[in-house]
């Protein structure tokens, strides 16, 4: 099973695809394929920014052929200046999913951490330590948006293993 995990945002969406290496139901093994982050310049009007978005996300699904699509739902915000272009920057990928025929789910940022880590307050250097050793990576994934959409493909495939 291949799954694409997506942090959206519209300076930097984060994306990491994993892939379960064995069909043994019990067996949690995982081999992080491509992670990285999709950036748009601040100078760019927002319709260039999201297209931009949906350019490089298409060109990951096609290269990658991920199964599900999993993107962190929006949860809580401080700044509400950056509620809306991260919702238009969901959106976008949403669209960009449908497009494919791309199956999406969602989780909270307190779901990812619970089901990585075991507790859904944890930090994000926990929550990045434990990837690092789930996906036997030599070094930690950076940059943190990276990070975040490695921790959320591989949050949903936990949560839906314990359920």
């Amino acid at each position: 099973m291949i799954i694409l995990g997506i942090d959206p945002g519209t300076a930097s969406t984060g994306y990491g695809v994993i892939r379960k290496l064995n069909s043994d139901k019990k067996s949690k093994v995982f081999r992080c394929v491509e992670y990285g982050v999709i950036r748009t310049l601040p100078s760019s009007k927002a319709p260039d920014r999201l297209k931009k978005i949906n350019n490089e996300l298409s060109k990951i699904i096609k290269k990658h052929q991920p199964e599900i699509l999993i993107i962190e739902n929006l949860y809580f915000f401080k700044n509400l200046k950056t509620i809306i272009p991260v919702s238009q920057a969901s959106g976008v990928i949403l669209l960009t999913a449908a497009k494919n025929n791309l199956p999406v789910f969602g989780l909270t940022p307190p779901q990812v951490k619970l089901a990585i880590t075991g507790f859904g307050r944890a930090e994000k250097k926990d929550v990045q330590e434990k990837i690092k050793t789930l996906l036997n990576m030599k070094e930690l994934p950076r940059p943190d948006d990276a990070a975040d959409a490695l921790a959320i493909a591989l949050a949903f495939y936990l949560k839906r293993e314990d359920s």
